[in-house]
């Protein structure tokens, strides 16, 4: 097989720098590199773990950016899926739900949105039974 892994997740964004500072301060990703795109307009910034790019956010593409498109949400694994809760709320960002769903192996989530109402997911592995 030719792929290897998963190399990033794009999101357009309206605002980038709301969305930097969204992906940066409140989910903990690290900006790793920022560009203008060949095409004017467009700037991307890489944000990731470790050096590790896992988001690309798009600014400038489109103005009037669906509210779903074919990708339903993007998720992060977190150690304390409680802890991260109280931080979100702490933040003011908007929940899916009012509370966390649990699964018959013990893992937990959370869905809440970003800046530009994309859904994002907090994940906590359980263990397999």
């Amino acid at each position: 097989m030719a792929v290897r892994k998963l190399e990033h997740i794009g999101i357009m964004v309206e605002n980038l720098e709301e969305s930097i500072s969204f992906y940066r301060d409140i989910i903990g990703l690290d900006v790793i590199n920022r560009m203008k795109h060949s095409k004017p307009g467009i700037e991307l910034v890489f944000l990731g773990l470790e050096g590790e790019i896992l988001v690309e956010l798009v600014g400038g593409h489109n103005r009037q950016l669906a509210e779903e498109g074919k990708v339903n949400h993007v998720a992060f694994t977190v150690d304390d899926l409680s802890k991260e809760i109280q931080e979100l709320k702490n933040h003011s960002v908007l929940l899916v739900e009012d509370k966390e769903t649990s699964l018959p192996d013990g893992s937990q989530y959370i869905f809440f949105y970003g800046p530009d109402r994309e859904r994002i997911e907090y994940f906590q592995p359980g263990t397999p039974k």
